[in-house]
This record gives structure tokens, C-alpha cells and sequence, in this order.
């Protein structure tokens, strides 16, 4: 994998996502990489980030649970993703 602090140059595209199944909720995601290699989870984002942010979410006791087991931000199923999308664009393995 290309370490964090190798400054990388632009993808030659604005933003790319997929689905990916998640083993950590045992859900579907969505996963976001800009042309800067800013990878985010959509998941992560409408749920977890909500929850610590704001205490006032309610969600249901399913999705309560998979908050719990959700890693996020470090999240290895992004970073994989993320270091595919840059093995590809850049050419490096």
C-alpha cells in the first residue's frame, strides 16, 4: 500500500464510489474517493458521525448495533478500496 505521507498526484477523474459489503456492520456501503484520495464512507457518514455528533439521533436497535461494530474513518474496507483505485491510476504495486 502507498504509505499516507507520499505526497500523490491528482486522479485524472473528480469522484468515483461503490458498493462494497462491509464484514465490520455486515451491511452494503458506499464508498467515495475524490481525485484528491479523500476516501469517505456514505454509511459512516449518515449514521456513526450523526450519533457522536448529535446525541438526539434515534435509530433503530439494528442499526444502533452495527454503530458499535462500525470501525470508521480508519476503516480497512476504504482503505483498501482506496489503495486499489491509487495502484491503478498511478501504476504502483
Amino acid at each position: 500500500m502507498i504509505p499516507s505521507s507520499e505526497k500523490l498526484k491528482s486522479a485524472h477523474w473528480e469522484i468515483t464510489a461503490i458498493g462494497l459489503h462491509c464484514n465490520y456492520i455486515d451491511d452494503f456501503i458506499t464508498v467515495r474517493v475524490n481525485r484528491d484520495w479523500l476516501a469517505e464512507c456514505a454509511w459512516y457518514l449518515k449514521y456513526k458521525k450523526k450519533t457522536l455528533k448529535e446525541n438526539k439521533q434515534k435509530f433503530s436497535k439494528t442499526i444502533m448495533q452495527k454503530i458499535g461494530k462500525c470501525v470508521g474513518p480508519d476503516c480497512p474496507v476504504i482503505a483498501k478500496y482506496r489503495g486499489k483505485l491509487i495502484e491503478e491510476e498511478l501504476g504502483k504495486k
